[in-house]
């Protein structure tokens, strides 16, 4: 299939989903366990408000914060850019490539539903996006 829908893709996902309140500390743990390379964080209404990935957690390192009390929601990348469930793999693959980023969470109405990362999608609908590129390329 190359261009499946992103509830497809996603739909038998549990993410991992932390409040801004909880540790750096805490966050890596969970990466690690989980071998993921993102947490969603939500705010005090429970809303996704931010993602925290490898990159923040080496951003924070580097400015020498201390993961065992700093909290995400200080060092979180804030009001990420989602996708709906019901976009497909290729609008999301998309939005990965033009907005230079790895992960991309899955909200619909306010409710986080999963998130999508490169690895979630198939050969061909990677080769429709390079040749999607190639072709604006060409144009430009």
């Amino acid at each position: 299939m190359t261009n499946r829908p992103i509830a497809y893709i996603v739909k038998d996902q549990k993410p991992e989903v932390l409040s801004n309140r909880q540790t750096v500390q805490e966050a890596c743990k969970r990466m690690s366990m989980r071998r993921i390379g993102a947490v969603l964080v939500t705010g005090d209404d429970h809303r996704l408000c931010g993602i925290f990935t490898g990159r923040d957690a080496v951003r924070a390192l580097s400015q020498a914060k201390d993961p065992t009390v700093t909290a995400l929601g200080e060092v979180m990348t804030p009001n990420p850019v989602t996708i709906a469930p019901d976009r497909t793999a290729i609008d999301a693959l998309r939005l990965l490539c033009d907005g230079g980023f790895r992960h991309l969470p899955v909200v619909r109405e306010h409710n986080i539903v999963g998130i999508v990362s490169r690895g979630d999608f198939k050969g061909m609908e990677l080769d429709r996006l390079e040749g999607e590129t190639a072709l604006w390329e060409r144009i430009g």
